[in-house]
């Protein structure tokens, strides 16, 4: 073609600089498609007319736990869905540009590049083949794209082969990882506007079968509390009962005000200071179960947070499973991890039984309890419902103590 010739008389950096403009030009346009498989399709079609010598491209997604998948690609014999092979992985796992040539290729380019023999992978191998892989990598895994252009009849490796699929893979691994970024949030806010279904469920259970109920708990239990001696263990017991019942009328309160704030998605929660909600949790708890022991240092969580009323209802129902699912006693130790500039972690370490493996993966969902429980297995799913709609999340983990550990993680303010 024509501009092939007129490139003859520029110097291989020359050559590269050019192309490396056009590619970024082309990259304003991938960042605006809204799906992998597009960025895919633009590539396909793009990389030939602008990368020297007309190159047949592939382009390879990197998905989480190593996952290496065909996108789209130009080679006879590669489908979309197919698995690369070793040459891609082997790019993926150096995570350098790695060049496979064919026997009489000079190689004029090495600079950050990897060069291997087609023998040494088995491959039967023509011609050139450039795999450039952009790698991101987070906690929980790597994602990103790997560019392979292949030649028929190239005799040399310059610079302005090399470099520009470089340039251009990591272009096509940003919009990919943007996109599927875009894509988890969705997910993410399908979730949770299916738990905020969830939990209009469970305020009406609450309101139409308990409410009634423990208004007749509440009146009869205040009577009996002022009919015996407060001073003996009858007394006790029935100021218990109606503590417990007032909280519990409170609590369905406050579930109902909080599915309509989910409901009318207002805007973040307050700035709240976390020491004395936690406290008081702790002070009424621990009144509240005489097999139960709490250890709690309230200096450790002189932090401002960002939470909704019910923080207390989340701290509260993690508090109080240690005691109400063990049956001898059990003590459990509230702990402040070190806090980050943006996250305070308050912890919950108890020498229960713990929780059942079986369902440990399950146990946030709504509806998902033991197997010897007798709760509604609602408790946990709204508690983590309540802390995900504060920006938060909360986790469990076996404890050091033998128990179960559970981590509510909520940003500071």
């Amino acid at each position: 073609m024509a501009s092939d010739q007129q490139s003859d008389d520029r110097s291989p950096r020359e050559r590269t600089v050019k192309t490396a403009g056009r590619i970024v030009k082309y990259s304003r346009e991938i960042y605006h498609l809204e799906s992998v498989e597009e960025v895919a399709n633009m590539t396909l079609e793009a990389a030939p007319h602008f990368i020297d010598g007309h190159p047949s491209p592939t382009v390879v997604e990197i998905r989480r736990e190593n996952d290496l998948r065909v996108l789209g690609s130009m080679r006879s014999g590669v489908a979309i869905g197919d698995d690369p092979g070793e040459l891609t992985r082997s790019a993926y796992e150096s995570n350098t540009v790695t060049v496979c040539a064919e026997p009489g290729v000079e190689i004029a380019y090495d600079e950050n590049v990897t060069i291997v023999d087609p023998a040494e992978y088995d491959l039967d191998h023509s011609g050139v083949t450039i795999a450039a892989p952009t790698v991101y990598s987070d906690e929980v895994g790597d994602s990103g794209a790997i560019l392979l252009l292949h030649w028929s009849g190239l005799d040399r490796v310059e610079e302005y082969h090399v470099q520009p699929v470089d340039y251009l893979a990591e272009h096509v691994a940003t919009a990919i990882v943007n996109i599927r970024s875009r894509e988890r949030l969705e997910r993410a806010r399908n979730d949770l506007a299916k738990r905020k279904e969830m939990v209009e469920v469970y305020d009406r259970l609450l309101r139409h079968d308990l409410g009634n109920d423990l208004q007749v708990i509440t009146g009869f239990s205040d009577a009996v509390v002022s009919m015996v001696d407060e001073d003996d263990q009858a007394g006790e017991y029935a100021e218990k009962i109606h503590r417990t019942a007032r909280s519990a009328a409170e609590l369905i309160d406050n579930v109902g005000d909080t599915v309509k704030m989910l409901k009318e998605e207002e805007g973040q929660p307050e700035a709240r200071d976390i020491e004395p909600i936690l406290t008081e949790v702790v002070e009424d708890v621990d009144t509240k179960f005489e097999a139960l022991t709490v250890e709690y240092d309230s200096a450790a969580f002189e932090y401002e947070v960002y939470a909704g009323d019910l923080i207390d209802s989340v701290l509260t129902n993690i508090l109080s499973n240690a005691a109400v699912h063990n049956d001898d006693p059990v003590t459990v130790r509230v702990f402040a991890e070190e806090p980050t500039p943006g996250t305070v972690v308050i912890g919950m370490a108890d020498d229960g039984k713990g929780i059942a493996e079986e369902i440990r993966d399950e146990i946030f969902e709504m509806g998902q309890k033991g197997p010897d429980s007798d709760g509604t297995g609602f408790g946990l799913g709204l508690a983590r419902t309540l802390v995900e709609s504060y920006g938060g999340e909360i986790t469990v983990e076996d404890s050091e103590y033998g128990g179960a550990e559970f981590k509510i993680t909520l940003e500071r303010a």
